[in-house]
């Protein structure tokens, strides 16, 4: 499981400036910044890193690493299959819920959060996004079902052009 507590520990979530997308080929994005998530599981679970968002909620690749520039992990998908690489390893899912839910305990939703990062609502059942601080790069977004809760919250950066 791709828990860092020490990087989470080392990660301090503040203001950056409004959020841009870099918009390349194919409507693609760019985002960077920081994010955390907490799953109030038994034991609670808590993850923090350093993230690269690029493409589209169809293909796309999420890197983490540690403040320090380590990679924690690889998230690339594309229809039909979702791989994560965490050092020399590298397991494949059929979709990146059931990736990102092997992998921080929680199933993320990959497609809203790139509709989150630009300030637009997406309705997904058992999550409450909060979007009244994109503008300053800030997006808290919280699973209340399926049981246990968690919360995500991204700080995100201004991309360099």
């Amino acid at each position: 499981m791709l828990v860092a507590s020490a990087a989470g520990a080392a990660l301090a979530l503040v203001g950056c400036a409004a959020p841009q997308p870099r918009r390349s080929n194919g409507g693609s994005s760019h985002w960077s910044g920081r994010l955390s998530l907490s799953v109030d599981s038994n034991p609670p679970q808590s993850f923090a890193a350093v993230f690269e968002l690029d493409g589209t909620p169809e293909e796309g690749e999420l890197v983490l690493t540690t403040p320090l520039g380590n990679t924690l992990g690889a998230l690339r998908w594309s229809p039909g299959t979702a791989l994560l690489r965490d050092g020399s390893q590298q397991r494949s899912y059929p979709s990146m819920a059931a990736l990102t839910e092997a992998a921080t305990g929680a199933a993320l939703p990959i497609d809203a959060l790139f509709e989150w990062l630009q300030g637009r609502p997406a309705q997904v059942p058992g999550w409450r996004a909060e979007l009244s601080q994109v503008p300053q790069g800030r997006l808290q977004a919280t699973r209340e079902a399926p049981l246990p809760t968690a919360q995500l919250r991204v700080v995100f950066e201004r991309p360099s052009p």
